[in-house]
């Protein structure tokens, strides 16, 4: 399972290493400028190599990982997490994310004024 030839495509790796659910959600990352590596964005079919910083945004976080060993295949969580070295800052806390949008089940629409509580809750 580990890469012969040195070099593996980025997306194939974010996806090995489960950072990512799905290959597709990884190369998709990669189109829409989610993804840098070496603090450059990246196309799908990159090449990553050990030594690399690679930059992912997803799931409304950013994680910051250095690729320490090439996987080609998807692995076990156990194995993965060896692939990698974390750099990312830690999530925010659960209670602070959750509370941030939750309307009452039955309210119907927001009105002007409710959407623009939400924003201003939201930092926009």
């Amino acid at each position: 399972m580990t890469a012969d030839e040195g070099t593996v495509r980025v997306d194939s790796w974010i996806w090995s290493v489960r950072l990512t659910k799905t290959r597709s959600m990884a190369a998709t990352a990669c189109r829409c400028g989610h993804v840098r590596v070496n603090g450059g964005r990246v196309k799908p079919a990159t090449a990553v190599r050990p030594g690399d910083e690679v930059r992912l945004y997803h799931a409304g976080r950013e994680r910051i990982v250095v690729v320490s060993r090439l996987v080609s295949k998807r692995v076990g969580a156990a194995i993965a997490a060896e692939c990698y070295v974390d750099n990312s800052p830690p999530p925010p806390p659960r209670d602070e994310v959750a509370a941030m949008g939750i309307r009452d089940r039955g309210t119907g629409r927001p009105t002007k004024r409710d959407r623009r509580d939400m924003e201003r809750l939201r930092g926009a």
